[in-house]
């Protein structure tokens, strides 16, 4: 047989392309190495749930040296949009163009001023000034009201002193009314957000956030009328966000079932834990904690936890308990792990005789999150919303 007319035959008969192979390039062009250095970033983010930031190891700080590049990058950014699986490129467009465009970025504050000064307007109609003060202008001024506040103040530095409430990461996009905040050490209440614009996006493409003002309350007796966009971009570059109060929490989880009285059945305990473990693949995941049910006492029922794959074979920190009256824990327990489903731990853990296990019941979110499902879960509302395993909230469905 020819063996020419043999080869051709079978490179004509090869509908799926197999035989089609093209000698690769041994050096990678440009573009090649800009996808590469894009793609370590990705990869960081699947595996931390998080951007990568500064503060962490030589590694992370160079791709948050090298995400901030690209970010500034339009050409760049067009390039690598199809590897954006997680939507990590996408950044605002900050063009100034207006007097209200410059207060908006004015999130460190440079422009209030409490003295006579740039935004003491005279010399025109009344009616003028106060419609630009009220629209422009977010400056400190002391709050008239502030003995309706001081003592809750008081209150919530105590809780922080005796450890029944904790100062947590602030996520973006996560400002609530009615949660206490610290900024450069200074305690405030947000005590409301009024939405005047909500999230839409710009012919260009340029995202533009949702945004109001809000009414912001110091400890030191000030308050402020700040974007809540300003609000959160001070607290995302140094802030904390304050705990709600840990017996209080208990308190309103009981009394939203009843009041509890001899006749009402003890039905168990919800609780949240952190783990102790020392292994690396664990201790570099933020925000993971086990919510799970128990029927004893939870210190009872962690005691073995250093022996038992449920616990990932280490020690445990209680973070919160739920005391359960008149209802099915387990129930609870199973719809709380629905609603963070997409977030589970995904890891292999072996026990001493080698025995592979899978424990389901450790989730990647963070705890003011995992606090606020429980409430819904309560109230009901919980019907009306998912949780946002990329972004870390509650959205609504």
């Amino acid at each position: 047989m020819d063996k020419d007319k043999k080869l051709q035959e079978l490179f004509d008969n090869d509908p799926l392309g197999l035989l089609n192979i093209k000698q690769s390039s041994p050096a990678r062009n440009e573009d090649e190495r800009l996808v590469a250095s894009f793609l370590e970033i990705n990869d960081f983010y699947e595996k931390y749930n998080r951007l990568p930031s500064l503060g962490g190891s030589i590694q992370e700080h160079q791709l948050y040296s090298r995400l901030l590049a690209l970010r500034v990058n339009p050409s760049k950014i067009e390039l690598l949009k199809e590897y954006d699986k997680f939507n990590i490129l996408v950044f605002e467009d900050n063009q100034v163009s207006t007097l209200e465009d410059i207060l908006e970025g004015d999130f460190l504050g440079l422009l209030n001023d409490d003295s006579e000064g740039l935004f003491v307007l005279k010399n025109i109609l009344p009616e003028i000034r106060q419609r630009a003060e009220t629209d422009f202008i977010a400056r400190r001024k002391p709050c008239k009201d502030f003995d309706k506040y001081e003592n809750l103040f008081k209150s919530v530095q105590l809780d922080l002193r005796n450890n029944v409430r904790t100062l947590l990461e602030f996520r973006q996009d996560n400002l609530r009314a009615g949660t206490y905040y610290v900024h450069n050490g200074v305690l405030f209440l947000v005590e409301k957000i009024n939405i005047t614009k909500k999230e839409h996006y710009k012919p260009n493409g340029a995202r533009v956030r949702e945004d109001g003002r809000t009414r912001c309350i110091f400890e030191n007796g000030t308050e402020s009328n700040m974007l809540k966009r300003s609000v959160e971009k001070i607290l995302y570059a140094n802030g904390k966000v304050v705990s709600g109060n840990v017996d209080e929490v208990n308190e309103q989880f009981i009394e939203h079932f009843s009041s509890i009285t001899d006749e009402d059945q003890d039905a168990g305990y919800i609780y949240i834990l952190k783990s102790k473990s020392e292994k690396k693949e664990l201790k570099e995941i933020p925000n993971l904690y086990k919510i799970g049910y128990s029927k004893t006492a939870v210190e009872e029922r962690i005691k073995n936890a250093i022996q038992e794959p449920t616990y990932l074979m280490a020690e445990v920190r209680i973070v919160m308990t739920y005391k359960c009256y008149n209802m099915n824990p387990q129930k609870f327990e199973q719809l709380i792990h629905n609603f963070f489903g997409k977030s589970c731990l995904n890891l292999d853990i072996f026990d001493k005789a080698g025995k592979r296990h899978v424990p389901r019941e450790w989730f990647i979110a963070p705890l003011e999150i995992i606090d606020q499902a429980i409430r819904m879960i309560v109230s009901g509302e919980i019907v009306k919303y998912r949780y946002d395993s990329i972004n870390e909230q509650v959205v609504k469905r």
